[in-house]
């Protein structure tokens, strides 16, 4: 891109890529575009493409970076003293939720009664990622509370789920989760605040929670202890609610999250007394979805950005992405956000399907992987784009400010790991299933096929019944955890790409993460066809 200055013509623009938006971000997503079809979605691909659309526009991006800009503000008193918990939000910042309300990407499976809405709303959920991070939060929540309230609570269920659901920014109603404490983080069982009886299923609370994510949510689920042990809550947000900080965040600082005390305000038994964790767990397997999808979308923005740059950006005398170093690089960068992408979708249908034990194990497992390798791929992606991609007005200092927080939240890396073997030793249908939905690729590949034998044989011998006692066995497999779980995500990636990708992509990915590639991007193998890998990324 070229801008002549007549009067100066030092002040020339050269050697600049050009604006990237506006952009359908459906339309140039292949991979998306076939996953959404492949896994029962095919209703849903004009709202995605509407959706990609909108997220694409430069009124959007503007948006996105005032919401960034112009950070929440927590009022705690009026002029008089009066408490009154507050937080004040960009307009942007409601324009955006606004977007993603209506477009019910917070409610569209309890919605719509029909095969598919998992994989819909997946495909809808990643496509706003794009417009900003942040307001996913408050939409993963609301959509992810209504199946808790379902199963543990079903006449609140009754009353509640109608305004959690409905597309409509004012008079619809927003959710939010408040478990974690300053004394015990993950370890929600060592959370104090108490919960006193006070009524039929009523309680009062008392306490504080380290983490309250979004708080102008209408409701809050709330992990407390009554008499009977850790037990869930629904409190509706209230004047005994009070807010004492928001955090100064790494990213997602559009996001505004909270410290929070309880000062008696009254909360509604979810589940039994005693049973919060299992309460909320639903709650937490649905955010944790969004986890991987956020990803996703953020390895694959990041890899639209660098082919974006790169084939604009000249230097040693050819187009960077002309460039055999860089070719490489982008190739590698594709490979694995295609992986991230269709490994999301295909959990989103394990949503649809009946099939429990795969949905609760490839939900874990993925979580894991894909959200782990996020940062990375962003950061490399930063690496294409040179100073420029330095710099704010880029949008990639953004992206790579955001790209941890997914394998943070909800479980950061060792805690999903040990949930998966949790997992294998507590639902033991669950390793069988997921195998056998990597073996649906058995024959396509020597690579992948050598490989679920040396995952099936792994997990054998950590469970073979040895003489050691199962919590032995158990503490054993703690030191191996990661590897396993990272063994089985790339298995499952691999085997949907060898079914499903061309076979430049298939071979590519599996030469690279099965046949002993290097261990940073941009080192395949040679004879990898790299140029098919980028233009199915991001058609010129």
């Amino acid at each position: 891109m070229a801008t002549v200055d007549q009067a100066n013509p030092a002040r020339e623009v050269l050697n600049q890529a050009p604006p990237l938006e506006p952009i359908n971000l459906f339309e140039v997503d292949l991979a998306l575009r076939e996953a959404l079809e492949r896994e029962g979605g095919q209703w849903g691909v004009d709202r995605a493409g509407e959706a990609g659309a909108a997220a694409g526009t430069v009124a959007t991006l503007e948006h996105s970076r005032r919401a960034e800009r112009n950070e929440p503000v927590l009022h705690t008193h009026d002029r008089y003293g009066n408490r009154i918990d507050e937080v004040e939000l960009d307009p942007s910042w409601h324009v955006l939720l606004r977007g993603a309300v209506e477009r019910e990407i917070h409610s569209l499976p309890w919605r719509e009664q029909r095969a598919g809405a998992h994989v819909v709303r997946a495909a809808l959920f990643m496509l706003w990622s794009n417009a900003n991070g942040g307001v996913m939060c408050p939409v993963s929540m609301t959509h992810a509370v209504v199946p808790a309230l379902r199963d543990s609570a079903p006449a609140i269920a009754a009353e509640w789920e109608p305004r959690l659901t409905r597309p409509d920014y004012e008079r619809g109603a927003l959710a939010g989760m408040a478990m974690t404490e300053r004394q015990g983080g993950s370890d929600v069982r060592a959370n104090i605040t108490r919960a006193d009886p006070v009524g039929d299923a009523v309680y009062e609370l008392h306490g504080h929670k380290w983490f309250c994510s979004y708080p102008p949510c209408d409701v809050f689920l709330v992990l407390a202890r009554a008499p009977g042990g850790l037990s869930c809550f629904f409190v509706e947000r209230g004047p005994a609610m009070e807010f004492q900080r928001l955090k100064d965040k790494l990213g997602t600082r559009s996001l505004a999250s909270s410290e929070v005390e309880f000062r008696g305000i009254h909360g509604r038994l979810v589940g039994e007394e005693g049973r919060g964790v299992p309460a909320i767990i639903r709650m937490v397997n649905h955010t944790r979805v969004d986890c991987l999808l956020g990803s996703a979308t953020a390895m694959r923005r990041a890899v639209v950005e660098a082919i974006h740059h790169t084939r604009h950006r000249s230097a040693f005398g050819a187009l960077l992405s002309d460039q055999p170093a860089m070719r490489n690089v982008l190739a590698d960068l594709a490979l694995e956000s295609e992986a991230a992408t269709v490994a999301a979708m295909r959990v989103a249908r394990a949503y649809d399907d009946s099939g429990a034990p795969l949905r609760r194990f490839a939900t874990a497992v993925m979580k894991y992987w894909v959200c782990k390798r996020a940062a990375g791929q962003v950061g490399e992606a930063l690496e294409c784009l040179g100073g420029n991609g330095y710099v704010e007005d880029s949008g990639m200092p953004l992206l790579y400010r955001d790209a941890p927080l997914a394998s943070i939240w909800e479980g950061s890396g060792n805690v999903s790991a040990l949930d998966v073997l949790r997992a294998m030793a507590k639902e033991p249908q669950g390793l069988p299933a997921f195998l056998a939905e990597c073996e649906l690729a058995s024959g396509g590949d020597q690579r992948l096929d050598a490989h679920l034998a040396r995952v099936r044989a792994d997990a054998e011998s950590l469970f073979a019944d040895d003489g050691r006692s199962p919590e032995a066995r158990l503490y054993h497999g703690q030191f191996g955890a990661r590897r396993m779980v990272e063994d089985l995500g790339v298995a499952l990636q691999a085997s949907l790409l060898v079914r499903h990708a061309p076979s430049a992509v298939a071979d590519a990915f599996c030469a690279a993460r099965l046949g002993g590639g290097g261990r940073a991007y941009g080192t395949l193998p040679a004879g990898v066809d790299a140029a098919a890998i980028i233009e199915r990324a991001l058609p010129a």
